[in-house]
């Protein structure tokens, strides 16, 4: 079954309760609070698995959450905190927001490894809250709310050369020819619904990675069969294959399938048409006298345009070796690096909105910030960390915060206090 789409629900662990208790031992009447922390909540983490090449984990179950911190307990005793939940995923997966489309993280390149959502904070326990004036605090901080968003899973295949062409023009047997994979071969319109990847091992160890896309029809960019299911596999590629039936046994126009499916990439995303192409016009060992002039007009329409014409056959190897020089050479001038969706949401953001909050000034001259979402928004940041500062300025922003305390008169300097965490402000 084609799975390399798949929508689920994802939930971080609960923040385990701070603990209210107070010593109790013996000659010790009056024993100070000894109330224990709560432990942190489990993380969900999403890791690159080089083992699998599609989603087919993430079809049958939706619902994936991790465990909540335990209770603290007496006699300062921190709770567990709650075990981390990794979802294995293979490279070229792109984590999207469901409500909205965003990217929140491209499992690709260097990026094998990352926490989609942290778990909330352990609450402090009374032990915290005992002052001068109250000995005996009989509260704790409860732990920092789980966070539970719907996202979407996308595998973009990763390959160096995307291999396109209308079903049934002998793309499963050039890949077979030329590479390691076995795709399954038949003389069929619905073509199979898995990109088969195989690797190309060439002279000097400059090998590539090639993708056999699944049959593209007119209309796939704007979702006809199975179309963005498809087009999505050609994004990273750095080189495209046009394969076509140049001995045109079917009745086709050799060039207007080039055309049709360069207006449907282009529909998708113009930017895929400024890769190099190259053109295989297969079959050619079966050709009928008269039919070399389908390689003449391709020739003369394409090669103007530095897109070079290739004569082979997949079946026999004729003129295959040429074709895999020419493509080697092109990706030799690509760019090395991969194809990486930068992130443009933050789960916790959606977790934060439409709750209240007030700003206010008091009689020290500290400015005042509380409400349910600064909280939250506190317990869940480890703001003593580069990436959690960053989100908390981007979160005081976002939230309005910082423009309702320079209504009220802050200047540089100011003292800003936040739930017992005090900070300078500077604009």
């Amino acid at each position: 079954m084609f799975a390399d789409r798949a929508k689920i629900i994802i939930k971080s662990g609960k923040g385990g309760d701070g603990h209210v208790s107070f010593r109790r031992e013996k000659y010790v009447p009056n024993g100070g609070p000894d109330g224990g922390d709560g432990g942190k909540g489990g993380d969900i983490i999403f890791q690159v698995d080089e083992g699998l090449n599609t989603l087919t984990d993430y079809r049958h179950k939706r619902k994936f959450a991790a465990r909540p911190g335990e209770e603290g307990g007496k006699k300062k005793c921190h709770g567990k905190n709650g075990e981390d939940l990794i979802l294995k995923v293979p490279e070229g997966t792109v984590i999207k927001d469901a409500e909205s489309g965003k990217v929140i993280a491209d499992m690709s390149g260097d990026n094998k490894r990352q926490v989609i959502l942290q778990g909330g904070r352990g609450g402090l326990g009374n032990q915290h809250f005992a002052t001068s004036t109250m000995q005996a605090p009989k509260y704790a901080q409860p732990g920092g709310e789980a966070i539970e968003i719907e996202v979407l899973l996308e595998l973009k295949v990763i390959a160096d050369v995307g291999l396109v062409g209308f079903p049934n023009v002998g793309k499963s047997t050039f890949l077979s020819r030329v590479t390691n994979a076995r795709p399954k071969i038949a003389n069929y319109h619905f073509t199979t619904l898995n990109p088969n990847l195989g690797v190309v091992d060439f002279e000097e160890s400059n090998g590539f990675v090639i993708a056999d896309i699944p049959g593209l029809i007119e209309g796939a960019s704007e979702g006809v069969g199975l179309g963005h299911e498809f087009l999505r596999h050609i994004e990273r590629t750095k080189v495209i294959i046009h394969m076509v039936d140049g001995a045109s046994v079917e009745g086709r126009d050799p060039l207007e399938d080039i055309l049709a499916i360069n207006k449907e990439l282009k529909a998708y995303d113009p930017h895929i048409l400024d890769k190099p192409q190259v053109i295989a016009a297969n079959k050619m060992d079966v050709c009928m006298e008269g039919q070399e002039e389908i390689l003449d007009k391709l020739s003369s329409y394409f090669e103007p345009m530095g897109i070079r014409v290739f004569p082979i056959s997949a079946v026999s190897g004729q003129g295959v070796q040429a074709l895999l020089s020419h493509v080697s050479q092109l990706l030799k001038e690509c760019p090395s690096e991969v194809t990486v969706y930068e992130p443009e949401f933050d789960p916790a953001l959606r977790f934060f909105k439409d709750e209240p909050f007030t700003v206010e000034k008091d009689e020290e001259g500290i400015y005042v910030v509380e409400g349910p979402k600064i909280e939250k928004m506190l317990g869940y940041t480890n703001i003593d960390s580069e990436k959690g500062f960053l989100f908390f300025q981007r979160f005081m922003k976002e939230q309005g915060i910082l423009e309702e305390l320079e209504r009220l008169g802050i200047e540089e300097g100011d003292t800003v206090r936040m739930y017992g965490l005090m900070f300078d402000y500077f604009k």
